[in-house]
């Protein structure tokens, strides 16, 4: 681990550093146009840490999670996208992630932690490639529902809460890929009561998370 700040920074900076001083990681104070070169961006606040990323296990279909929400993102392509769902998601209490491992799916990265502004570090994420299947296991333990502009699609204030949700969100240009959406139980959709018939996908997970995440089980 490296840490880089700005002069700015320093102050905020400093117990970080003592920290390091005696675990002997390196640390160092950068001018601006060199921590923006560093960290490839110019919204880094002043701090920033250079680390490994955690890894991100595989689900257990032996022993899923046991949560009253399981988030579930089938091939969201945005990082930032991921990252501004992942903040909404702790925000309404949720705290467990399933993402769809694909060519072109987001995975936690630089941008998806920018704009997560830390949440991410707060939430049990898990990995499958093959999400029908995943799912499929996941049918017993769960009321598996889909968020989707289909005809078959209910409002989604109308769905039961009497059990443990799986609720699947899906790609920005596709929605929930088919072989996907033939697993979920349920369609659910939010109604327009406007001239802009659609969210997008972070908005509307915000919407669902509201709704269905356990502060709003209790109230």
């Amino acid at each position: 681990m490296r840490l880089y700040y700005t002069a700015a920074g320093r102050i905020v900076a400093g117990p970080f550093c003592a920290e390091l001083a005696k675990a002997k990681k390196p640390y160092r104070e950068l001018p601006p146009d060199e921590m923006a070169k560093a960290t490839g961006t110019s919204h880094h606040g002043g701090i920033a840490a250079v680390a490994k990323p955690v890894p991100v296990p595989f689900l257990d279909g032996v022993n899923p999670p046991d949560v009253p929400l399981l988030l579930v993102l089938d091939q969201i392509g945005n990082p930032h996208n991921l990252g501004a769902i992942a903040r909404s998601a702790v925000f309404f209490g949720v705290r467990t992630l399933l993402l769809h491992e694909a060519p072109g799916a987001a995975m936690p990265s630089d941008a998806a932690y920018r704009t997560a502004e830390g949440a991410l570090e707060y939430l049990d994420i898990f990995r499958t490639k093959d999400l029908a299947r995943a799912l499929r296991g996941l049918a017993p333990h769960y009321r598996i529902a889909a968020a989707t502009l289909r005809r078959e699609a209910v409002p989604y204030q109308t769905m039961p809460r009497d059990r443990k949700l799986a609720l699947v969100l899906g790609n920005e240009e596709r929605g929930v890929s088919a072989e996907v959406l033939a697993v979920c139980r349920r369609e659910i959709r939010i109604d327009s009561s406007g001239p802009v018939q659609s969210l997008n996908v972070a908005q509307a997970a915000a919407v669902l998370l509201a709704a269905f995440g356990p502060a709003a089980a209790t109230s």
